[in-house]
């Protein structure tokens, strides 16, 4: 059980209070100087994190209680394990996006529609995302995850009503699920606080519906397939910061409430059916992804669908680590590999649209046949692009490669050959799709007829995609720090 610490740095505190903060400031200043916010709370949240990781693993789970009220009545937030990489991968993408947002919505000539509401949503997203992933309640993750849902859907909006709609109308329907099932959970146990729920010896029949519902919602949000129509168009036609924070993080909260609710919440309900379910899910989006994204003929479809894709990896920890399989040898290799995977993902995904924009910015679009010798004028876009796609085919010495690997000898452990054979056919696939328009960039003997774009733009893409490269080779940290708060199966399984 996670524990307070007297006199500790109010760490979770300040990552929700600060952003919020910044949102409602950026509201009286306006588009002309709520940019030059994002210049100060940027490396106050880098700060803050790295002192809440540094906690969590020096002094285990932090649990803090709002204003000393106590479970069930009070709010909870916990900083165990995996929120602390969730909240330090958050930060480090929303600072980077949010300077490379500064010149498309920033304070360069007159104030515009989007450049006064782009700062507020872009704020009161970061204080959603930090709420989801420290979040000790269902209920509040469930406040927290609708005020993520409207500033991502306004977002979109900025590209394609059409798209938002859309985005919305699934969202709404998987907050309606999700809603059901906490309902349905809280009737049986009178709490909604994770730690207190995991004690409960509620009814099976009972938790396994609410979870089921809730899962359903969640699936709809996180886009896996066969929920994942809204998301290509909504990435493919959001402006590139919006498709990067939507791609690398927003996606993610869901994922991570489902991760909460089946290995925190309710672990020894998960049956076989239900995890072999959310496996052949997994596997469908893994090969319709790739095959999708192999058609498509503008470099933000691929990346798009390439999330369709590469989000299916990420469900087969349940088969691997989930249920019956938790307590296999195995269970922490897969459960470890599947995190590093979404921190891999997060990092090259969020790459890969700030260089698809600075293409689109260079050029004024981005069809792959009309790309060609880009990668001469904007050398470090493409090198960005190239080393995020390294990690993403999972080559060594990637994060990619290490998530995937641990994830394969997982299945082969386990004898599922099948999830092995879609791992591989993934990696083949996804080499496919991404060679396509770095081939094409490099194409040709000379240099196109580009707009400017300043080098120090070019640097960002560049540094998120060296992270999730460097998340393979600086491992043990972040694995280290995944660890805290899991049970001591998890933990030690890998090495029996």
């Amino acid at each position: 059980m996670t524990a307070p610490l007297p006199g500790a740095f109010p760490a979770l505190e300040l990552l929700i209070v600060l952003p919020l903060a910044a949102s409602l400031l950026a509201i009286l200043l306006g588009g002309r100087l709520a940019p030059r916010i994002v210049l100060l709370l940027g490396p106050a949240m880098l700060v803050v994190t790295a002192v809440l990781a540094f906690q969590i693993q020096t002094q285990g789970p932090v649990r803090v209680e709002i204003g000393g009220w106590e479970a069930p009545l009070g709010i909870a937030l916990i900083g165990d394990g995996l929120a602390g990489v969730f909240l330090v991968l958050t930060a480090i993408v929303m600072t980077a996006v949010g300077v490379f947002a500064q010149k498309p919505f920033g304070s360069e000539g007159a104030e515009t529609t989007e450049s006064y509401t782009f700062w507020p949503l872009y704020f009161a997203m970061w204080a959603a995302l930090n709420a989801v992933f420290c979040g000790g309640d269902l209920f509040n993750l469930y406040v927290a995850l609708e005020l993520l849902t409207l500033t991502a859907v306004a977002m979109v909006a900025y590209g394609s009503t059409r798209a938002a709609l859309r985005y919305l109308l699934f969202a709404l329907a998987g907050s309606l699920a999700y809603l059901m099932g906490i309902v349905l959970l809280y009737s049986a146990t009178g709490t909604l606080d994770i730690e207190l729920l995991a004690r409960q010896d509620t009814i099976e029949a009972t938790r396994m519906v609410s979870g089921a519902l809730m899962t359903a919602g969640l699936l709809a949000k996180t886009a896996l397939f066969p929920l994942h129509g809204w998301l290509p168009p909504a990435h493919g036609s959001a402006p590139a910061p919006a498709s990067a924070l939507l791609s690398s993080l927003v996606i993610k909260a869901s994922f991570v409430i489902i991760v909460r609710i089946w290995f925190d919440v309710m672990p020894d309900v998960a049956g076989t059916v239900f995890v072999q379910l959310l496996s052949i899910l997994g596997a469908g989006a893994v090969l319709y992804g790739s095959l999708l994204a192999l058609r498509q003929t503008r470099l933000k479809m691929i990346i798009a669908y390439s999330t369709v894709a590469q989000l299916g990896y990420l469900f087969f920890i349940f088969p691997l680590a989930g249920g019956a399989a938790a307590e296999t040898p195995w269970a922490a290799g897969a459960w470890s590999g599947g995190m590093f995977h979404a921190l891999a993902h997060g990092l090259a995904k969020a790459a890969m649209f700030l260089a698809a924009g600075l293409v689109i910015e260079a050029l004024g679009h981005d069809r792959i046949d009309d790309i060609k010798g880009i990668a001469r004028a904007l050398p470090l876009t493409m090198f960005a692009f190239g080393l995020a796609a390294v990690s993403l085919m999972g080559l060594p010495p990637s994060g990619g490669f290490l998530a995937k690997y641990l994830m394969l000898t997982a299945a082969l452990a386990d004898g599922q050959i099948g999830l092995a054979l879609v791992m591989l056919a993934g990696g083949l696939l996804a080499a496919a799709y991404l060679f396509r328009p770095v081939n094409r960039a490099l194409a040709g003997d000379y240099v196109p007829e580009v707009a400017v774009v300043t080098y120090w733009r070019q640097l960002i893409p560049l540094g998120l995609a060296l992270l999730s490269v460097a998340l393979g080779i600086i491992s043990e940290p972040p694995y280290d720090l995944l660890q805290v708060g899991r049970s001591k199966v998890a933990v030690e399984g890998i090495d029996d």
